[in-house]
């Protein structure tokens, strides 16, 4: 079961939730927060409060490429892990010290007990589907990073499932660890969506595949697949860092790391069209402009 919200022919947002068998059925919720509250207040799942909501109503005529679909939360927080996969911690060896195979303090954070944890974005800063992701203007070497995203509750559980773009500005990163935060944050930086995967239907949520496609007027430039198997943490252990002493919010989004990454000599330019997909929770599709010219 997924959820979605997208804008409906009177140009509100609307809260639907899409069945195994891509049936749209609306939900009676302004919001995915909503939803989140109603099952808290209720002591029952996401899941439960849905199939109750839409037993005995009928689906919309409409299919789910022919709504303009939304962010599917407005979280209050987008968290992000890094170095989470072998292949993310060879590609900041490479930012840092010019070579894969060289040693640094991104070794140490791989093999550390306690994870990279940093904020990614917040409400304000976070889009949805085909909205256009912006180039850093200060950066010449500019990526996507194409990652699962937790979505979790006030108490750390995992209610969902979702897909995050958490763009990326090499060569700030590279040039020093303490410039994370500006190469990891400004203006639409981070894209979230299509949909929310509840996690309640999730048989394996470590076998989930993940492919990134960057197209350039009408050629892919650049294809590539991974797997969640291929992460170093489990995301119990990312959610259990990210809430030690911290207060967290409904409906906060954890990234979990890219083990995806161009090469090397590759960067973004104006025009570009990032597409990420994770089957089974949808296709993130995002223009790429710069913001000087929008």
């Amino acid at each position: 079961m997924r959820i979605i919200r997208f804008i409906s022919n009177t140009g509100t947002a609307q809260l639907a939730a899409v069945t195994n068998d891509a049936k749209i059925f609306l939900l009676p919720f302004r919001n995915f927060l909503e939803l989140l509250q109603k099952s808290e207040d209720d002591g029952k799942s996401c899941l439960a409060i849905v199939n109750e909501a839409i037993e005995g109503t009928s689906p919309l005529d409409q299919s789910l490429e022919e709504l303009s679909l939304q962010l599917p939360v407005n979280a209050y927080e987008v968290w992000a892990s890094g170095v989470t996969y072998l292949k993310s911690k060879k590609a900041r060896n490479y930012e840092s010290q010019g070579s894969e195979d060289a040693e640094s303090y991104y070794d140490k954070v791989y093999e550390a007990e306690r994870p990279e944890i940093f904020l990614k974005s917040t409400d304000r800063r976070t889009i949805g589907p085909n909205d256009p992701l912006f180039l850093r203007s200060d950066s010449n070497w500019q990526i996507p990073e194409p990652e699962l995203g937790l979505v979790i509750d006030k108490q750390g559980k995992i209610v969902g499932y979702t897909i995050g773009n958490d763009m990326s500005s090499r060569d700030i990163e590279g040039e020093n660890p303490l410039y994370l935060p500006q190469a990891k944050i400004w203006k639409h930086s981070c894209s979230i969506g299509p949909a929310i995967l509840l996690a309640e239907t999730v048989e394996d949520p470590y076998n989930f595949e993940i492919i990134c496609r960057i197209f350039r007027g009408e050629k892919k430039v650049f294809e590539e697949s991974a797997n969640t198997s291929q992460l170093k943490r489990k995301y119990e252990e990312l959610v259990d860092f990210l809430i030690r002493d911290n207060e967290v919010f409904p409906g906060t989004i954890l990234l979990t790391g890219t083990c995806i990454v161009p090469p090397n000599d590759f960067t973004l330019n104006e025009g570009d069209l990032v597409e990420i997909e994770i089957p089974g929770i949808g296709l993130l599709s995002n223009p790429i402009k710069n913001q000087a010219a929008v």
